[in-house]
């Protein structure tokens, strides 16, 4: 019998490559941004890419400077960013305990959000309950509460009648 993984140990082993060609030796940091910046701050704010200084050819001694990391900002929050740039410099390097991060650059962007908002559909009474007459035969819950939910977002989506 196989023996049950971590989901954070399949994640970091798909999303992990795309990850380091931003710059990231982990994917640790979008995880745990909220924690290093602040919620609010979290919100309105994400890291992109971590940019590293290049080294010249030859160069190979165990001297690593900081990064530069990119952060894509929304509207108004950037000015706040910019003010708390040393503390949220402090911050990262404190979670990660090095130095790796020493400059941040800004760009003005929509944050995509971890949490979708829906807004649920109304639809009148009558046609709720023609919905609920159609899936009422089938026995199985799972199956039966999707197809709801899929005929209220079909009758939702119409336009109404006349």
């Amino acid at each position: 019998m196989a023996r049950v993984k971590p989901l954070a140990d399949l994640i970091e082993a798909c999303i992990g490559p795309a990850f380091a060609a931003q710059g990231f030796a982990s994917t640790d940091i979008l995880a745990a941004w909220p924690e290093i910046v602040g919620e609010r701050l979290g919100r309105a704010c994400q890291p992109v890419k971590l940019e590293w200084p290049r080294r010249p050819r030859g160069e190979a001694n165990g001297r690593t400077e900081s990064g530069t990391l990119v952060v894509r900002v929304e509207g108004a929050f950037a000015l706040e960013l910019q003010h708390l740039v040393p503390v949220v410099i402090q911050r990262i390097n404190a979670h990660y305990g090095w130095a790796c991060v020493g400059r941040i650059v800004m760009k003005q962007g929509r944050v995509q959000s971890g949490r979708r908002r829906t807004v649920p559909p109304t639809i009148d009474s009558a046609r709720r309950g023609e919905i609920a007459l159609a899936v009422s035969r089938i026995e199985e819950h799972g199956l039966r509460d999707a197809l709801d939910r899929l005929g209220i977002a079909v009758i939702a989506s119409e336009p109404p009648r006349r």
